[in-house]
């Protein structure tokens, strides 16, 4: 659905020939940030192993206490950052886009959009506390499934709008609506497991407050890759379109680390805090590398089909309406280097779990800091350099840094290592991301002749013409490629997928 989305912002909005899409991805990066910052980033720290470790040792009464203290506590806060922001939304756009200069329409746009977007933060705040409830009660359906209905209300508000303005207006107006709605429905789904979070007023108890002080730095550890990503479209905002094509080629790698990175990590989070809290070493390395090896055998061939056809990938699905060809090869240079990056966004979402487990917060927060000054300084360097595609590079370096940095203090913790059958198996499924992606190279090689054929049989309209034909046969021999490659190499046993996607209690 988030895919379809996508591509109804840019048959919509365009990129370099209109204002409206880099404003709407302005309105939709600002309120996204606060909400990594203060909302995900910092329940996925603080809260989780604190609920859960409630839940163990006080019952669910007291437990249910502290959260509805807690989600009292940031609801107010973001409430305030919101007005704040929204008040000051106009001189604060000069340093979020300073590159759509004082004044212009394009500038008039885009601190009208995030004016109107900024209430998603608290909406935002409030599921994800919820869905840090239901994760720790072993419940993961409804929190991964709300992002679905900002993706349905965008789609249904967008689509019928005739001008690229008139979408990114009405795009606006459905986040909200989406906010609204994904909050209502976790507050359904926590009363339907049977926790009782009630609303009331904020109150800073020592619990709170301990929830605060660790929330603060793992807000700054977990949000690491979307500082990044923000400070990287502040340089963009200086190109006209830039903004946008970091956006798309963005929304293709968040594909493998929404499904795979994000999924596995909110999973993994409940399970290591239970086996810390136990003293169960072996369970908890069990817990890593389980992790390790199941993201990686989904995460390495998304990484080699990003960097063997990313023009391949950003002209079939995007290049139609008001986004043009120039769009696309822009957004593919940016994709090839996100795609390098690709593991390490996804492992960054794994180590990071291990240290929030212990109630470690801090390190991690350490390692982020210096991986945002790292992408800084390269972001400027590379952008001089290379335009808006050095971005995407700086950001891919300074987060292979920051994996780097973690794998090394938990090894020197004692923590984590993984174990010498799990770096077997990780390059073993190294291998057959690199059969597959060279199987990929080939095809958006000749990639003429594979769509030659299909304009013969008159396969030419918009909707689904030569190029995405040929596209869509690509990934689906793609598809069948790789696991017979991942098996022949002994990277995943089939048993051992089986038992992955089977629901069990971990």
């Amino acid at each position: 659905m988030g895919f379809f989305r996508d591509l109804a912002v840019s048959y919509r909005m365009g990129a370099s020939a209109t204002p409206a899409a880099d404003a709407y991805n302005t309105a939709l990066a600002f309120p996204n940030l606060f909400r990594r910052f203060f909302a995900e980033g910092a329940f996925a720290a603080a809260f989780v192993p604190a609920y859960a470790k409630s839940l163990q040792r006080d019952g669910e009464e007291k437990a249910d206490i502290l959260a509805a203290d807690a989600m009292a506590t940031l609801a107010a806060s973001t409430i305030i950052i919101t007005v704040i922001c929204q008040l000051a939304m106009p001189w604060l756009m000069m340093l979020i886009s300073p590159g759509f200069g004082w004044g212009t329409d394009k500038y008039k746009l885009a601190v009208l959009l995030t004016q109107i977007t900024m209430p998603y933060l608290p909406c935002m705040a409030i599921v994800a506390h919820l869905s840090g409830v239901l994760n720790a009660r072993d419940h993961f359906i409804l929190s991964a499934g709300a992002p679905i209905l900002l993706n349905i209300a965008t789609l249904i508000f967008i689509l019928p709008q005739t001008t690229a303005v008139g979408a990114a207006q009405w795009g606006s107006v459905g986040v909200i609506v989406a906010g609204v709605a994904q909050a209502a429905l976790l507050v359904w789904g926590v009363n339907k497991s049977g926790a009782k979070v009630h609303w009331r007023l904020p109150r800073l108890t020592p619990e709170v407050r301990e929830l605060i002080g660790k929330a603060i730095p793992g807000a700054l550890a977990a949000s690491a890759t979307q500082v990044n990503i923000f400070i990287s479209s502040n340089l963009a905002s200086h190109v006209p379109g830039g903004r946008t094509w970091l956006a798309t080629a963005d929304r293709l790698y968040q594909l493998p680390l929404g499904l795979v990175g994000v999924a596995i990590g909110v999973a993994l989070l409940p399970r290591l805090s239970r086996a810390v809290q136990s003293g169960d070493g072996d369970d908890a390395q069990t817990a890593m590398d389980q992790a390790m090896t199941l993201a990686m055998a989904f995460t390495l061939p998304a990484a080699a089909a990003l960097v063997a056809m990313p023009g391949f990938l950003s002209d079939g699905l995007y290049t139609r309406g008001q986004f043009t060809a120039y769009d696309a090869s822009q957004t593919a240079a940016a994709l090839f280097f996100y795609g390098l990056g690709t593991p390490a966004f996804v492992l960054q979402q794994l180590y990071s779990r291990a240290f929030f487990a212990r109630g470690d917060t801090k390190s991690p927060m350490r390692f982020a800091l210096i991986s945002v000054a790292v992408n800084i300084a390269l972001g400027f360097l590379f952008f001089r350099l290379f335009g808006v595609k050095g971005i995407a590079a700086a950001t891919a370096v300074a987060s292979w840094i920051n994996v780097a940095q973690m794998a090394f203090g938990l090894w020197r913790q004692g923590h984590y290592n993984p174990t010498l059958e799990t770096w077997s198996r990780l390059a073993r499924i190294l291998l057959a991301s690199l059969g597959m992606g060279l199987l990929l190279a080939a095809a958006a090689h000749w990639r003429e002749a594979i769509e030659a054929p299909l304009r013969a049989m008159g396969l030419t309209g918009h909707a689904l013409g030569a190029k995405e034909a040929a596209l869509a046969l690509t990934c689906l021999a793609a598809l069948a490629v790789y696991p017979p490659l991942l098996f022949l190499f002994g990277g995943v046993k089939p048993s051992e997928v089986k038992a992955a996607l089977r629901r069990g209690k971990a």
